[in-house]
């Protein structure tokens, strides 16, 4: 189900299967997002909506309606503990 932009997600993993659902996973962000991953320190530049950490493999993800902040982003885990 689509609750367009008003959807709230306990944690990354829903955000994760929600965009990974509609299609969204592996499209590109309006504008880069720049952080640290919150699990090695590594300075990151999330450039599609679902993003691995290319030195430890933390998934990100945030969803198209809230992709403008990088606080909307969230972790959800490393791939190879849930998926």
């Amino acid at each position: 189900m689509h609750d367009g932009c008003s959807g709230k997600f306990e944690d990354g993993k829903q955000v994760v299967n929600k965009i990974r659902m509609m299609g969204f996973n592996e499209q590109m962000m309006p504008v880069p997002a720049y952080f640290s991953c919150k699990e090695c320190g590594e300075n990151l530049v999330m450039d599609t909506f679902e993003y691995m950490c290319p030195t430890c493999g933390m998934i990100y993800a945030v969803t198209p309606c809230h992709a403008f902040d990088v606080e909307n982003i969230m972790a959800a885990g490393k791939e190879d503990e849930q998926y």
